[in-house]
């Protein structure tokens, strides 16, 4: 059984969330303490719940009984059965957050895999669900037959009320597989992930969703344009690229709303379906946050990941590891290296026997 520290690095809900999924895919059973005891609410949330409670339901997995603020378990990993499945993380918890523990284990089910999944659509240091959709979907239809999210409803803090529905139909099945024939069958299935180049940078897309009754105040309006003034000041003389950035205006529980802008570089938009390039930044809309603000610093933020070289922002960065983690002789270039990122890559090596090289802002995964 692995034992792990949940004050080891940056000490968040990300070390439970990787060890869960990777848990899974590696039938390993792990003991964790001290889970997030350096918060101000320390232990479980309603998303590490869910996760586990969801984990249990699909694949038959066991632990320790939990509750909200939980500081210690135990976990013993089943096989994801196929399916339809509905989960409510309840209010605004993250639907995000929550996925990072399921996603990996789903896309290795019994057969292809519908979850309806309920809770908040984005939030302040996480995630959004159009970042899900746009940024880090792309990169994962290579280890998938199909993989597609699409957004219900927009929930947003405090009383959430998101919806979405994701379908994954799985390439290879985990079945009975022990963690060195999944590796192998995965590097001989799926074209490994190479994102050190960034390439030209085409065109720059948006996304704002935004409560309906603050475009009373053209806060929509003032969001998207201060963006876009601020995108044409940061790209360089005579670079001629498109700009185009939707506003999806939505009725919600709680007003809110949040900005993605993704960068797309090389041939075409998805450059192509084995190493797609985009790079994002997004915020979340806040009360005595002027709506100028939002647009010029979710484009600020964009422009300093393109001007690193990065090819993969460094919130994707840290997300992509528990995957490169079956795909070795993968390798990306990210504008820095976190401290998620580099938790991520420990909790992972409990489990799976890859080893991570980093290397001036790349990271390597190499079969041990």
């Amino acid at each position: 059984m692995v034992e792990l520290d949940g004050n080891y690095g940056e000490g968040g809900g990300a070390l439970l969330r990787v060890a869960l999924a990777a848990a899974t895919i590696t039938n390993t059973p792990f003991r964790i303490n001290n889970i997030r005891s350096g918060r101000t609410k320390p232990g479980l949330k309603a998303q590490h719940l869910q996760a586990i409670n969801a984990l249990k339901q699909i694949s038959g997995s066991k632990c320790s009984e939990i509750e909200l603020g939980t500081t210690e378990l135990w976990f013993q990993p089943g096989k994801v059965k196929g399916g339809t499945y509905t989960f409510d993380i309840g209010t605004a918890g993250s639907i995000t957050l929550f996925l990072q523990s399921i996603i990996l284990p789903c896309m290795f089910a019994s057969s292809k895999i519908n979850l309806t999944i309920k809770g908040g659509t984005c939030g302040k240091w996480q995630a959004s669900v159009d970042y899900l959709k746009e940024i880090l979907l792309p990169q994962l239809e290579r280890f998938v037959k199909k993989i597609d999210l699409k957004i219900l409803k927009r929930g947003y803090y405090p009383k959430g009320g998101g919806e979405i529905f994701l379908e994954i139909s799985p390439l290879i099945k985990l079945q009975n597989k022990n963690v060195h024939e999944l590796i192998k069958e995965v590097s001989d299935k799926v074209k490994k992930i190479n994102l050190k180049e960034q390439g030209k940078l085409q065109q720059v897309k948006g996304v704002l969703n935004i409560s309906s009754e603050l475009s009373e105040f053209n806060v929509d309006e003032r969001i998207t344009r201060s963006a876009k003034v601020r995108v044409q000041n940061r790209l360089k003389i005579n670079q001629d690229v498109p700009i185009n950035i939707r506003t999806e205006l939505v009725n919600t529980l709680s007003q809110g709303g949040e900005l993605l802008l993704w960068s797309v570089h090389n041939r075409d938009e998805w450059n192509n379906i084995n190493n797609p390039i985009r790079l994002g930044s997004s915020c979340v809309l806040e009360k005595g946050k002027k709506s100028e603000i939002i647009g010029k610093e979710t484009a600020e933020q964009l422009f300093n990941e393109i001007e690193s070289e990065a090819v993969v922002d460094h919130h994707l960065a840290d997300q992509l590891i528990q995957f490169m983690s079956i795909l070795p002789n993968s390798v990306i270039r990210t504008s820095e290296i976190t401290n998620h990122t580099k938790t991520n890559i420990f909790v992972i090596k409990q489990f799976i026997p890859t080893r991570f090289k980093i290397e001036n802002n790349v990271i390597s995964s190499l079969l041990e």
